[in-house]
């Protein structure tokens, strides 16, 4: 038996999975000094966004895979680990229709004031004397463009296509097939953010994304635009969308991704009525959760058994192992 570092959603599936190869020690840790001695000595293990960096590795002398609970592992010096020999896994795929999920819903909450809506039933909606609740808009006709059309950006023009929207996309490679199939337009990143009614990031952090939505690309945008976040919040400079959104620039935002989390209580982001906020929970449900899981499972199997496991980052496809 091995011992084996965990952090996930699922303790009883990994147990049942894993524990005929592994003793299981379920832990935590946000820093390097915070590594408890009893999981040093550890051949895998899951993380959400524990820090893994060389000073991290120091702490882990027999370490064979980091597998991440997620499919972004900016978190993970794949570099570090590479030079070690350790397999930096993640669980692309089986998240993508959650997150696309969650973009549509803030999609809707923005257009039609849900969040409003809810506090006028529940405050003014019976008074007499009750305010005139504001006019949503609708989502048919109107123009979505999508940073990244990856496997979560392709779900949500997937899904927005059935609400009858117009779609334009911006990547670092044209998507032919998806051109083809759901007839999304490619464009330049300019023309997205002036042309767009609707905005969805779907970036990796790398270093070229953080920051891409800054001062200069907000004020871009039309006026009456909402911008969506459900990637990393690194990639919009939030200082910047909070004075885009105190100025009016641009109309409001969606976000379930923050530059600091949890997002500080006295963000200036939490006082504003045009931003709908959620904890950072694009994956966060029950049958996206035990599918990362599974995935995880079958990697670190994979490692504890000597072979390589199947979803490897890809910087590391054909370099290790």
């Amino acid at each position: 038996m091995v011992s084996f570092g965990v952090r996930a959603d699922n303790p009883g599936l990994i147990e049942e999975k894993l524990s005929d190869l592994a003793e299981i020690i379920f832990s935590v840790f946000r820093k390097a000094e915070d590594i408890p001695k009893e999981i040093r000595d550890v051949d895998a293990i899951i993380i959400t966004f524990e820090p893994i960096n060389d000073t991290t590795l120091n702490n882990f002398s027999k370490l064979k895979i980091v597998a991440r609970y997620g499919v972004g592992y900016d978190n993970v010096d794949v570099e570090a680990c590479t030079r070690r020999g350790i397999y930096v896994t993640h669980t692309p795929g089986v998240l993508s229709h959650a997150v696309a999920e969650l973009t549509l819903g803030l999609m809707i909450c923005l257009s039609r004031g849900l969040i409003g809506a809810d506090k006028y039933a529940r405050t003014e909606w019976a008074k007499p004397s009750k305010t005139r609740l504001k006019m949503g808009i609708d989502l048919y006709g109107k123009t979505l463009g999508i940073i990244g059309l990856g496997r979560i950006g392709y779900e949500v023009a997937v899904r927005a296509k059935s609400f009858g929207m117009k779609i334009m996309y911006y990547d670092v490679e044209r998507k032919i097939e998806a051109e083809r199939t759901i007839g999304v337009q490619y464009v330049d990143l300019e023309k997205l953010l002036r042309e767009s009614d609707f905005i969805s990031i779907h970036v990796p952090l790398t270093p070229q994304a953080r920051g891409l939505i800054g001062e200069k690309e907000l004020k871009l945008m039309k006026p009456t635009a909402y911008i969506i976040n459900t990637s990393r919040g690194p990639v919009i400079d939030e200082n910047a969308l909070c004075k885009a959104l105190r100025e009016g620039w641009i109309a409001g935002a969606g976000l379930d991704v923050f530059s600091t989390e949890p997002l500080p209580l006295d963000s200036p982001l939490i006082g504003m009525e045009n931003v709908v906020l959620t904890p950072h929970i694009g994956s966060y449900t029950v049958e996206t959760r035990r599918a990362m899981a599974l995935m995880c499972i079958e990697n670190v199997r994979a490692a504890l058994m000597g072979m390589v496991p199947p979803n490897l980052v890809p910087e590391q496809r054909g370099v290790i192992g």
